[in-house]
C-alpha cells in the first residue's frame, strides 16, 4: 500500500514539474508590462497607460474568462474605488454603480465608445443589467470628472465597455451555457434556479467582416424582499435576452465602416417596499440600439463619425395599496447621438490634437395614474464643441489638457475642462514608477423627470457641477509587484437632490474625499496575490440612501498550479453603512439607520480541455454563508453554487 502511494506521489510530483516548467514559460511569454497596456478611453483613440495622469483600470478579456459565470456588475464590484449596491440581491432588483463616494447618476456608461442613457428613468442611469459578459471583449474605468471628452454625466467615472470584434478566420464561433442555485443564507433549495446560455458566430469574409451573438438568461428561487417575520415570501423570477450583431467593411486600407445593432429585453418579478412582499408586481423593460461608424485614416491623423440611436421602454404593474387597485406604468426614453471626431498628430513635436462636436437629443414619455410626461415638452439637445491636446516627451513627460462648451437649449452655455500629467521618473527592463495628477470638472444636466414630472418636477433646477482633484503614483518592479495608490478630492455644486420639505428636486451639495490603494504580487510564477483598499470620506446628503462603506478590502489569489487550470479565491470586506429613514420604513422616521460590516469569500476555477476547444468552469460563492444585509429589507444571496461549459471552435 505504502509503494502504491510512493508511485502515485512520484507520477504527481512529476506531473506537476511538467506543467508547471509549462506554465511558467507560457507565463513568461505572455508577459506585457502594465504602462505599456494600451487603452483607449483617456483621449478617444489609442494611447499607452504610460502616457496618461489619469487613473484607468482595465479589465481584459483573459479577466474575464476567468470570471466565467458572474456578469458585468459582480467584475466591477471587485475593482478598487467601486462599490455595487445591491449586487448580492436578487436579479430582479436594481443596481448603484457607487464610484469614489458618488451616485449612480455620476458614472458614464459607454459602449464601443456611445453614451447609453436611460432617459425615461428619473436618474437617466443606465441598466447594466441588459449587457451580457459573453458579448464583451473588454471594460475600461476611467477614474475622475470627464466630461471634456465625453458630456454631461461623466463626474466620477467613465465605464467603457468594448465588445467583441469579429474573427480573422472565415467563421468562428463559441457556445457557453451554466447552470447555478439561487439562494439566501436562510432558504435554501432553490435547485439550479439560475441557468444561461449563449452562442456566437463571427468572421471575416473578404472585405466584410461579421459577429452576431445571443444570450438567454433565467433566474428564480428568490424573493426580492426579505422575510422579518416567519412567512414565507413568494419568489420573484428574472429572465432577459440580449441580442447583437456588427457588420463592418473596408473599403480600402483608409476607410471603414462598422454598425451595429443591439436588442437587449427582460421580464421581472419584484416587491417594493423593505420587507413587504408582492405576488402581482411585475415589469418589463427592452433596449434597441443602432449605429453606424465610419473611419477614414490619414497620413498625420485619424476621423471617424460615431452615430447611435437609443430607445429604452419600461413596463410595470405595481399594486397600489391605496385603492386596492393594479396600476400600469409607461415609461419611453429615446436618445440620438452624433459624435465627430479627428486627431492630428504633429509627430515631430510628439503633439496630438483631438477635435469634436457632439449633437444630442432627448426626449422622455411617461405616463402613469398620477400624471403624464409629454415628449413634445420633455425633450432637450445640445451641440458641444470640444478640443484636447496630448503632449507626449522624449523624458518621461506627459501631458493632456482640454475644454468643452456645453450648449443647452434650456440652460445655455457651460463650460468645462480638464488637465492631467504623468511624469515616468524612470522605467527600465527590472522597474519604472510613474507620477501622476489631474484636475478636472463635469456637470449633470437635471433628467427631464427631474425637470418635468408633474408632482416633483422643477423647472428652476441647476445643472449639477463637479471638480476632481487627484494624485498619486504607479510602480512596477520586474513581474514581481506592482502598485498604485491614489488621492482624490472631489467638490459638488448644485448637486440635485430630492427636498423632502417641498417634496420637489432641488439643489444641494456633498463632497466627498478618500485614497484608493491597490496591489498585484507575483511571489512565483504560478501564484498572484491581488489586493485593494478603498476609503471615502464623504459628507452626508440630505435626500438618498447611497450604502457607500467608508472601507472596503478586496483580496484575491490567482493560482495557475498546473497548465490548463485557474483556481481563484476572493475575499471581500465592506465596512460599516449607515441609511437615512425618511419615511420611518424602519421604525427610526427621520434619524440614520446603520448596516453592519460584512465579509464574503468565493472561490472560482476553470479548466480547458482539447487545445482551448472546452473550457469548463465552475465556482461557489459567498462560501461561508455569511447572513447580512446588501439593502435593508431586501434578500441578500448566501452560499451559491454555479457550473458551466464553453465550447470554441
Amino acid at each position: 500500500m505504502k509503494k502504491q502511494f510512493l508511485i502515485v506521489g512520484v507520477l504527481a510530483c512529476s506531473f506537476a514539474s511538467t506543467n508547471l516548467f509549462a506554465q511558467k514559460k507560457e507565463l513568461q511569454k505572455e508577459k506585457v508590462e502594465t504602462l505599456d497596456e494600451v487603452v483607449v478611453t483617456a483621449t478617444k483613440f489609442n494611447l499607452k497607460k504610460e502616457n496618461t495622469g489619469k487613473v484607468i483600470q482595465k479589465i481584459t478579456q483573459k479577466e474575464l474568462q476567468q470570471n466565467a459565470g458572474k456578469n458585468v456588475i459582480e467584475i466591477l464590484n471587485n475593482v478598487v474605488g467601486i462599490d455595487v449596491r445591491g449586487v448580492n440581491s436578487n436579479a430582479s432588483e436594481p443596481r448603484s454603480i457607487n464610484i469614489r463616494g458618488g451616485r449612480n447618476r455620476q458614472v458614464l456608461v459607454l459602449i464601443d465608445g456611445v453614451p447609453v442613457t436611460d432617459q425615461s428613468a428619473i436618474n437617466q442611469q443606465f441598466d447594466l443589467r441588459l449587457l451580457a459578459v459573453s458579448q464583451i471583449e473588454s471594460i475600461e474605468i476611467l477614474k475622475g470628472a470627464s466630461s471634456t471628452l465625453y458630456g454631461s454625466g461623466a463626474a466620477t467615472a467613465v465605464i467603457n465597455v468594448v465588445l467583441k470584434k469579429a474573427s480573422e478566420d472565415k467563421i468562428s464561433g463559441s457556445f457557453e451555457t451554466s447552470f447555478g442555485t439561487n439562494n439566501t443564507a436562510n432558504v435554501t433549495g432553490s435547485g439550479f434556479s439560475d441557468n444561461n446560455q449563449n452562442v456566437s458566430l463571427n468572421g471575416t469574409l473578404g472585405k466584410l467582416n461579421f459577429l452576431g451573438s445571443f444570450s438567454i438568461t433565467g433566474t428564480d428561487g428568490m424573493s426580492a424582499a426579505k422575510s422579518n417575520t416567519n412567512a414565507v415570501y413568494e419568489n420573484d423570477s428574472f429572465y432577459s435576452k440580449n441580442a447583437l450583431v456588427k457588420l463592418g467593411y473596408a473599403v480600402n486600407d483608409k476607410l471603414s465602416i462598422e454598425t451595429f445593432l443591439n436588442y437587449d429585453n427582460f421580464d421581472y418579478d419584484f416587491d417594493t417596499g423593505a420587507f413587504s412582499d408582492s405576488d402581482v408586481n411585475t415589469g418589463d423593460q427592452e433596449q434597441f440600439r443602432v449605429g453606424l461608424k465610419p473611419k477614414y485614416t490619414y497620413n498625420k491623423g485619424e476621423v471617424y463619425l460615431l452615430a447611435s440611436a437609443n430607445v429604452v421602454e419600461r413596463n410595470l404593474k405595481q399594486f397600489n395599496s391605496y385603492g386596492g387597485t393594479l396600476d400600469s406604468y409607461e415609461f419611453v426614453g429615446r436618445s440620438v447621438n452624433l459624435d465627430l471626431v479627428n486627431r492630428y498628430d504633429f509627430k515631430d513635436a510628439k503633439i496630438q490634437l483631438i477635435t469634436g462636436l457632439n449633437y444630442q437629443i432627448h426626449s422622455n414619455n411617461t405616463v402613469t395614474p398620477f400624471a403624464e410626461i409629454k415628449k413634445g415638452i420633455a425633450n432637450f439637445n445640445t451641440v458641444d464643441p470640444y478640443a484636447s491636446v496630448v503632449y507626449i516627451s522624449d523624458f518621461g513627460l506627459s501631458a493632456n489638457v482640454g475644454g468643452r462648451l456645453n450648449i443647452h437649449n434650456v440652460y445655455g452655455n457651460h463650460a468645462v475642462y480638464d488637465g492631467n500629467l504623468a511624469y515616468l521618473a524612470f522605467k527600465n527592463e527590472n522597474a519604472s514608477l510613474k507620477l501622476l495628477t489631474s484636475y478636472s470638472t463635469a456637470f449633470i444636466t437635471p433628467s427631464l423627470y427631474q425637470l418635468y414630472d408633474g408632482f416633483s418636477g422643477n423647472l428652476d433646477l441647476k445643472p449639477e457641477s463637479n471638480e476632481t482633484f487627484e494624485a498619486g503614483f504607479e510602480v512596477n518592479y520586474k513581474d514581481f509587484i506592482q502598485f498604485d495608490a491614489v488621492y482624490f478630492n472631489r467638490v459638488e455644486e448644485d448637486a440635485i437632490i430630492y427636498d423632502n420639505a417641498t417634496y420637489k428636486y432641488g439643489n444641494g451639495s456633498s463632497d466627498a474625499n478618500g485614497f484608493e490603494v491597490n496591489t498585484h504580487i507575483t511571489p512565483v510564477d504560478f501564484l498572484t496575490i491581488n489586493a485593494s483598499y478603498t476609503y471615502v470620506d464623504k459628507d452626508k446628503t440630505e435626500d438618498f440612501n447611497d450604502y457607500i462603506p467608508a472601507n472596503k478590502f478586496v483580496a484575491g489569489l490567482d493560482f495557475n498550479v498546473l497548465k490548463n487550470a485557474f483556481f481563484n479565491i476572493t475575499y471581500k470586506n465592506v465596512g460599516d453603512r449607515s441609511i437615512y429613514d425618511r419615511y420611518g420604513s424602519f421604525g427610526t422616521a427621520g434619524e440614520d439607520v446603520s448596516l453592519a460590516s460584512y465579509q464574503v469569500l468565493d472561490f472560482a476555477a476553470n479548466y480547458k480541455l482539447l487545445e482551448d476547444t472546452v473550457t469548463l468552469f465552475g465556482g461557489v460563492s459567498n462560501i461561508l454563508n455569511e447572513d447580512y444585509d446588501d439593502i435593508l429589507g431586501f434578500s441578500t444571496r448566501g452560499r451559491n453554487v454555479k457550473l458551466g461549459v464553453r465550447l470554441q471552435f
